[in-house]
């Protein structure tokens, strides 16, 4: 596991980021990992994209966002439009190279925004992002998977309350707030899409019922790209982290990331 450093360029905000695998950006196409909603730098997926860095010389950067893990911060004062900001601070401040972009779940939907705000604000940067590897990308999940989905009953305690603790198969409930419903709002984008200029892979567990398959396919069929595929994994979860889930992944980013450095198939 490489070495924990803090990034305290964003006012008010101490991240925690990790590089593996090569020193620097100046080698072959490197990765940016953009965890899920409560997730952690250091969990199974992101471990598992560490080892693939450290295999094939690529420099892989993560990070936590504020209220997560090591970063400083309360989980509920956590928003999109927060996350966003200190996603595309971390790929700007703290990369280089060309990159593949990996999100998970919410991270997905993060990849997808920071693509979009920098094909309008920075080009140049955007050209750097040499691939899209969305993992059951919760895209629009304030709306379409917390709030469609919600109960009367929780509608009605996150409108008294501002807060409804959603119970979790992974552990202790989460913590959905009105601000982070009412903030996502402003970053939808399945009803308008998203044309990207570079190739895009989906992988989605067949069985997985926090990001529905159909909320797979929803994205899949907002984004225009040349070169976009989706791939159910059968049987797969959320978490997709079986030794065999996790080699899909290890094998989609690394052959965009080879592409990239010109090998050809």
């Amino acid at each position: 596991m490489g070495r924990v450093a803090f990034d305290e360029d964003l006012k008010g905000f101490r991240l925690a980021y990790m590089k593996d695998g090569a020193a620097d950006d100046i080698g072959p196409c490197g990765i940016f990992w953009l965890g899920g909603y409560k997730s952690e730098m250091t969990g199974t997926k992101a471990e598992n994209l560490a080892d693939l860095a450290r295999a094939s010389r690529r420099n892989l950067l993560r990070f936590d966002y504020s209220g997560h893990g090591q970063s400083e911060g309360l989980f509920v004062d956590g928003t999109i439009s927060l996350w966003l900001e200190q996603a595309t601070h971390m790929f700007l401040r703290h990369t280089q190279n060309p990159r593949i972009i990996v999100g998970s779940s919410m991270g997905g939907w993060l990849a997808l925004l920071m693509v979009r705000r920098l094909l309008k604000e920075d080009p140049l940067a955007a050209r750097r992002i040499a691939g899209l590897v969305l993992i059951a990308p919760a895209t629009d999940m304030t709306k379409d998977l917390m709030w469609d989905a919600a109960s009367a009953a929780a509608r009605e305690e996150l409108l008294e309350r501002g807060v409804y603790l959603r119970p979790s198969d992974y552990g202790e409930p989460y913590a959905i707030t009105l601000k982070l419903l009412e903030d996502g709002a402003q970053h939808l984008l399945l009803g308008e899409g998203l044309s990207l200029p570079m190739p895009v892979r989906i992988l989605q567990g067949s069985d997985d019922v926090d990001v529905p398959p159909a909320h797979a396919v929803k994205t899949f069929e907002a984004l225009e790209a040349s070169d976009i595929t989706l791939t159910f994994l059968k049987g797969g979860d959320h978490r997709l982290s079986t030794a065999v889930q996790l080699r899909i992944i290890q094998e989609t980013v690394l052959q965009l990331a080879e592409r990239a450095d010109g090998v050809r198939y």
